[in-house]
C-alpha cells in the first residue's frame, strides 16, 4: 500500500421513511441536511445528513429494495456518535428517553472503556452514543 490517506467520505444507510429518517438524524442527533436528491427513472431518493465532524450518514430509499428478512444478520452493526463527556451522553439519553426514543442499552461503562448509552433510530437502526475518557 502506499501511503495514501483514507477518509470517510460517507456512511449508506438505506431506509423506509425518508422523510421520519431525516427528521430524527436532524432534529435528535444534530445534523445538518442537505437537499433531497431525487432519480425519478430509478425510484430512488436520498438526503446526505453532516455530522460535526464533517461525516455523513446518506439516508436512501428506492421502489427497488427488497424488506429485510432479520434483524439480525451480517452487515453494519450499529452506527456511532460520540461526545465530550459521561455528562453529555447522561443528558442526550435522559432527552431521548423524554420523548419517547426507544434505549436499548442505559448509560454504563465498557469492557472496552468506553461510556456508552445504545438506542434505535425510528426504523430500529443502532446508534451508539459513546464517550472515551
Amino acid at each position: 500500500m502506499n501511503n495514501t490517506k483514507i477518509n470517510i467520505g460517507h456512511i449508506g444507510l438505506w431506509v423506509k421513511d425518508l422523510e421520519s429518517m431525516r427528521d430524527f438524524y436532524v432534529d435528535i442527533m444534530g445534523g445538518s441536511c442537505g437537499e433531497k436528491y431525487s432519480n425519478p427513472k430509478k425510484g430512488f431518493e436520498s438526503y446526505f445528513v453532516t455530522f460535526g465532524n464533517n461525516v455523513a450518514v446518506e439516508l436512501m430509499t428506492s421502489k427497488n429494495i427488497a424488506q429485510q428478512q432479520n434483524e439480525n444478520c451480517f452487515g453494519w452493526a450499529h452506527l456511532a456518535f460520540t461526545m465530550d463527556s459521561v455528562e453529555s451522553v447522561d443528558s442526550f439519553v435522559s432527552r431521548v428517553r423524554e420523548i419517547g426514543i426507544q434505549i436499548i442499552g442505559n448509560p454504563r461503562f465498557t469492557g472496552d472503556g468506553y461510556y456508552e448509552a445504545v438506542i434505535f433510530d425510528p426504523e430500529k437502526n443502532t446508534i451508539e452514543i459513546c464517550f472515551k475518557p
